[in-house]
């Protein structure tokens, strides 16, 4: 049977995936992948200690997190759109005229 430390390693994994996304890539649909995968290692590690304990309260938290992570990937993908028409480009290091 598979034990909680098998799946927080498997969570380690996916937050250093996430991290190294983050920091590397200037890509704007890369950033919200690596923030997703960031969030859904969040969600794993709750699911992992959900499953010792008897009460279903850290499996009610995750589903509501992977609700607000669907919303607010639908606004990043907005304004990557927006962003994608007004400089045709979703590098990142375009968008510094952006904070005017």
């Amino acid at each position: 049977m598979n034990q909680p430390a098998d799946f927080l390693y498997i969570a380690i994994i996916l937050v250093s995936i996430g991290i190294y996304g983050l920091v590397v890539k200037r890509n704007a649909l890369r950033l919200i992948f690596s923030i997703e995968l960031i969030a859904n290692a969040v969600n794993l590690a709750l699911i992992a200690f959900s499953r010792m304990l008897p009460s279903p309260e850290g499996q009610i938290f995750v589903l509501f997190s992977i609700a607000i992570s669907a919303a607010e990937v639908a606004v990043g993908l907005g304004i990557i759109i927006v962003a994608y028409r007004f400089y045709k480009d979703i590098d990142i290091t375009e968008y510094k005229n952006l904070k005017n």
